[in-house]
Parts: structure tokens; sequence; C-alpha cells
């Protein structure tokens, strides 16, 4: 992916993010889009931008930066609540499997991270 490419794919990230926000859900096509942007993306950040967070909140709140979401975009995004994204990243509540299956196919976390993180 060439930086006008990354540009627009982000630009096409936020309308899908915006879309997420209002209706509070996407369509299949649409879904499928943001995966596979969001999975272009990280590709392109992780290649361009390298960065080794040292643990799980730390990662998480990078993707947040890179991605310019907000805590409730990232609930949605992973099919949770902004409170638990909250408790998460403040260490009250640990993942459940299945928000640990969403933040590597959604955020694209290296799954060892998330591994390292359970119980």
């Amino acid at each position: 992916m060439e930086k006008k490419e990354y540009i627009l794919a982000t630009k096409r990230l936020e309308e899908l993010i915006s879309i997420l926000t209002e209706k509070g859900k996407l369509s299949k096509k649409q879904q499928s889009e943001l995966d596979l942007i969001s999975e272009n993306i990280a590709d392109y950040e992780e290649s361009n931008f390298p960065f080794k967070p040292e643990n799980l909140k730390e990662m998480i709140e990078l993707r947040m930066y890179q991605r310019k979401l907000k805590q409730k975009d990232v609930a949605k995004l992973l099919g949770t609540t902004p409170s638990r994204i909250s408790e998460i990243l403040n260490g009250k509540r640990r993942l459940t499997l299945e928000l640990a299956k969403a933040l590597y196919k959604k955020l694209n976390i290296d799954a060892e991270m998330i591994l390292n993180e359970a119980p």
C-alpha cells in the first residue's frame, strides 16, 4: 500500500466508523470492507511506523490513536460497551474469549500479546 492509498483507506475507515456509530451496525458488505481496510491499514502502519508496546493496554491505545478512535468507537467495533473497554484499559476487567478474538481480528493485535494478558 502506498501513502496515498493509506490516506484514502483511513478516510474510508472513518466514514465506516461514523456509519457504525450513527446506525449501530453495518451492512455485511460494509463490515467486510471495514475488516479488509482495518487489516490493510494495520499492515501499513506496522511496516511504516514500527512501535513495540509493552502490554495490551498500550497496544489498544496505540490502535485507537492510529485510527483516531474513541472508546465508544472501539466498543462498537468490538461488539461490546464503552464501559467494558474502559474497565479493560484500567485493569478492572479481564478479557473474554470473544473480546480477545475481536481484538485480534478487528484491531489486528498480535495473538501472543493478547494471550500474555490472559489469566
